[in-house]
């Protein structure tokens, strides 16, 4: 590309007019803030069609010098590049002018460009000159290496010159390809890629237009076959009319003929058979009723005998239940005679004391155990159903006194569950402690729930900073844990802590502050190993749950066993204690037995007699009972024959009715259907009348009533349906498949020809492809070239770039550097200091320019030393000497001397003075070179 080596300015922003030396590699602008160190950058910029730094443009400077018009002229090398060629062909001198010419017309400021042979002044440029447009000169230029994406780089704003090192991969991918690509390479690959997307969007219209098409012949196809389906139906209620329905009348009238004729034959038969059924039954009812009023006269002499003898059983029966009664009274008095003799008031008063004693005793073990029963029960449903593990009273009062005052809390043995059953033991061990802290729900009731806990003197945590557990540590106790909500941190941190090993040998081979724990509770921590213990109550998830389920299941059972022998000793007691009583009182049996000793004995010898006399009264009502069920039986099978004989009469009556009353109607119906028959025989064909194939109508349709059924309901359909019934419709259907088979072939074609174009686009972007790896290994060689100049190490990998469009868009370019053997760091990865984004935007920036077919070129950089230190300012200056572009760096007056060490030539700006209408023009320091 061309460096820049000479500029002139006219009324531009307070400059009236001045020209400024630019021959050299490295050119520094001074000044203080506002002397316009920018300005003369937008000046080159407008002059090489770049947008102006900021929101400014080039209107904002040429209104400032209140004149009509401005310009800025410069010349530049036209050195032959490597293939012979001069940036500004058809230009041959070695020295072009480029030229900006600005005016005010009509109220708005236009540009004008031109590029010229030679040193030319302004004077004759304004003379006659041919003037380019905007388009027209931007593309001279991109032909003199000043390309698109050169002209972006060079419009870096202000202090952004680190603005480089933060595009993406895929942009700066993009920026190098811009660069450095073959433009025909893309040029193809961009044709080949818009020609199979036009092949494929044609190839998808022809699809969308087939299946139009097949959806239109498929539509008439249904019509057709709507039309056929409507005509088959209409031929088949016609020939049902005329044909059907009509001979399977006649095949009905002439089978129901003849079988009416047997039927009327049989029914006269029956007839005279009832009528000899109604004689024989009338006899014989006749004959049954005089054997029942026999049998009536003997079963009621029977039945008064029979109330005779039950009196007198009755009798005997109470008599021996009163002697009984009587000799049952002297037996227990006897039986309390045995029991007095011998004893005295004292000891039975010991024996009283002693049985009271004994009762209240088993009252008081009765209501223990139904105490302890009851509260098993209790227990054993609030396991159940989950409410949590038990707790000992303190605990269970402190918790009710936390409800009372509406602190919401959960137990921590309610949230901890066990997922592997085999570590229960050990993680009950190491919770042991802990089994009873309380978790606060809401953080705000900590203060009072505290207050509560000082107060009632609860030994147990209350905790108020809960939060939900981290991901548990692989091999840990946390990891055979589940939290059913948020927890306190250190209970997960100590599970966390905790390793799990299957003995204490396993434990040996872990590191040395490592704390694990064995399943049946052996822990090693940082004080030592011990055995925790293992606990006999689990209250720590399901398995604990069940452990106490099975428990309190068995401890009831046992109360139960020991509450059914109380009741029974409780009886007894009770009842001695009334024999006691009695005695005490001085009730004794002997007096009674001999005041009743006369009633004892006529009792006793009576009882026999009774017994003897009761027995003959059952004999003789068991004999009459006999005598009395064998008339009883005999009579109801004398009924049963007589009710039968009765319904045999009136079935015959009955029948004898219904036989004369359905013959007169029954003959009328079968000269009816005669008179039918005849007439629907008229005028068949000799065929229809033999009946030849009726028996496939039959088989099809039944009978008449089916296929007049049959006829209604196709009617029903005919009239109900949607039907075609134009003919044309077949006409139509077949031309539309034609058209559709002709359609299909064509588009078979288009798939052949977009196969063709895919194939071209894929060869396109293969080129594309290698060309982009081609221009990717030259940047990278241009970087680590710029990086060893810079003493920076840069690795630049060749990106992804796989034969496929989707891949192609995702790929970028990834590019490191590593700054005094610190690490690699990525473009924007937020590791680099300042000065190493300077650097890295630098030789980023350079590698564009470094093109063997272009050598050379030129950069604007504001402020570039603004982030850096002494070491890196030598750093960058000795880098940019060590380049080939031309740069024009500015930098305000603050700034360490050494940030004119790199500079050949030195252009120093000053503010304008508030009295002066122009500024000063630019100073000029030109290095001299021994």
């Amino acid at each position: 590309m061309f460096h820049i080596k000479q500029i002139e300015l006219v009324h531009w922003d307070y400059w009236r007019r001045f020209t400024l030396p630019l021959d050299a590699q490295i050119i520094t602008i001074v000044g203080p803030n506002g002397s316009g160190k920018t300005t003369l950058l937008d000046a080159l910029r407008t002059l090489f069609a770049l947008r102006c730094s900021g929101k400014r443009d080039f209107r904002r400077y040429v209104r400032r010098a209140d004149r009509s018009f401005a310009w800025i002229r410069a010349t530049v090398d036209n050195q032959p590049g490597a293939t012979g060629r001069r940036p500004f062909f058809p230009c041959l001198d070695d020295v072009v002018t480029l030229a900006c010419r600005i005016r005010k017309g009509g109220g708005e400021w236009t540009r004008d460009y031109t590029i010229v042979d030679g040193d030319v002044p302004i004077e004759a440029l304004e003379q006659d000159n041919d003037w380019l447009g905007l388009r027209d000169y931007q593309s001279r230029l991109a032909a003199g290496g000043l390309t698109p994406a050169i002209s972006k780089v060079l419009a870096l704003e202000q202090g952004d010159t680190d603005k480089l090192c933060e595009y993406s991969p895929k942009a700066l991918l993009e920026l190098v390809f811009d660069v450095f690509g073959d433009k025909e390479v893309l040029d193809n690959y961009d044709i080949a890629r818009e020609e199979q997307q036009n092949a494929e969007r044609e190839l998808d219209s022809l699809g969308v237009d087939l299946d139009r098409l097949r959806a239109q012949a498929e539509a008439k196809r249904l019509e057709a076959d709507r039309f056929l389906e409507w005509k088959q139906l209409n031929d088949e209620v016609s020939a049902l009319d005329a044909e059907i329905v009509p001979r399977l009348e006649a095949h009905e009238l002439r089978r129901d003929i003849g079988a009416e004729r047997t039927a009327l034959r049989s029914l006269d038969s029956e007839r005279r058979e009832r009528q000899r059924g109604v004689a024989e039954a009338r006899q014989r009812i006749i004959q049954v009723e005089a054997e029942r009023a026999h049998e009536d006269t003997a079963r009621a002499r029977a039945r008064s005998r029979f109330l005779e003898v039950e009196k007198a059983h009755l009798a005997a029966h109470d008599r021996v239940r009163d002697l009984e009664r009587v000799l049952a009274e002297r037996d227990r008095l006897r039986e309390l005679l045995a029991r007095e003799d011998g004893q005295d008031a004292v000891r039975i008063e010991a024996e009283h004391e002693q049985a009271e004693a004994d009762l209240a005793g088993l009252r008081a073990r009765e209501r223990e155990l139904i105490a302890r029963f009851e509260t098993a029960k209790d227990a054993l449903t609030t396991a159940r159903e989950r409410r949590g593990a038990p707790t000992d009273p303190e605990v269970r009062a402190f918790r009710d006194l936390l409800e009372a005052e509406g602190i919401a809390h959960r137990a921590l043995s309610e949230i901890v569950e066990v997922t592997d059953v085999k570590w229960q033991a050990a993680i009950e061990a190491v919770l042991r402690p802990y089994r009873h802290v309380l978790l606060l729900e809401r953080a705000a009731d900590r203060h009072q729930a505290w207050a509560l806990g000082e107060r009632e003197r609860f030994r147990h945590f209350v905790v108020a900073d809960c939060e939900p557990p981290p991901p548990a540590v692989d091999g840990s106790l946390a990891e055979v844990v589940r939290f059913a909500g948020a927890a306190p941190r250190w209970l997960p941190d100590l599970l966390n802590r905790i390793q799990r090993v299957e003995d204490a040998a396993e434990g040996s081979t872990l590191p040395r502050e490592a704390e694990w724990i064995t399943r049946d509770g052996y822990h090693r921590e940082r004080r030592g190993a011990r055995h925790l213990g293992r606990p006999r109550e689990f209250h720590f998830g399901e398995l604990a749950r069940q452990s106490r389920i099975a428990q309190l299941e068995t401890e009831v059972g046992e109360l139960d066993k020991a509450l059914s022998p109380l009741r029974p000793q409780m009886d007894a007691l009770r009842e001695r204690l009334n024999g006691l009583r009695a005695q005490l009182l001085g009730l004794s049996a002997a007096p009674q037995l001999a005041a009743r000793a006369e009633a004892f004995a006529d009792a006793e010898a009576a009882l026999p007699a009774a017994k003897q006399a009761l027995t003959e009264a059952i004999e003789a009502r068991a004999d009459l009972q006999g005598e009395l069920d064998a008339l009883g039986e005999r009579l109801s099978g004398i009924q049963i024959e007589l009710e039968r004989r009765q319904r045999e009469l009136a079935t015959h009556e009955q029948r004898l009715a219904e036989l004369t009353a359905d013959q007169a109607p029954r003959r009328q119906a079968q000269a009816g259907r005669v008179v039918r028959l005849r007439r629907l025989r008229r005028g068949m064909p000799a065929a229809w009348k033999r009946g030849d194939d009726i028996d496939a109508l039959i088989e099809r349709y039944g009978d008449a009533r089916g296929a007049r059924a049959e006829a209604e309901r196709l009617r029903q359909r005919l009239d109900g349906g949607d039907w075609v019934v134009d003919p044309a419709v077949l006409t139509l259907r077949d031309r539309l498949l034609d058209d559709l088979d002709h359609r299909e072939r064509d588009y078979l074609t288009r798939q052949g020809y977009c196969a063709t174009a895919r194939r071209h686009s894929d060869e396109a972007r293969a080129a594309y492809i290698a060309k982009l790896r081609a221009t990717v290994r030259q940047y990278g060689k241009n970087l680590r070239a710029l990086g060893e100049l810079a003493n920076v190490g840069v690795d630049c990998p060749a990106p992804v770039l796989d034969n496929d469009d989707t891949a192609l868009a995702r790929a970028g370019l990834e590019v490191r550097f590593d700054f005094d053997r610190k690490g690699a760091v990525g473009l924007n990865d937020g590791e680099a200091s300042g000065g190493q984004q300077v650097m890295k935007s630098l030789i980023l920036l350079i590698a564009l320019l470094m093109d063997e077919a272009r050598p050379g070129g030129f950069v604007f950089i504001d402020e570039p030393f603004a982030h850096l230190d002494v070491a890196n300012i030598d750093r960058v200056g000795t880098f940019l000497r060590a380049t080939r572009a031309q740069y024009l760096i500015t930098t305000p007056v603050t700034h360490n001397a050494n940030v004119f060490a790199p500079a050949q030539l030195t252009l120093v700006t000053r503010k304008k003075p508030p009295a002066t209408d122009w500024a000063p023009p630019i100073g000029v320091l030109q290095r001299q070179i021994d």
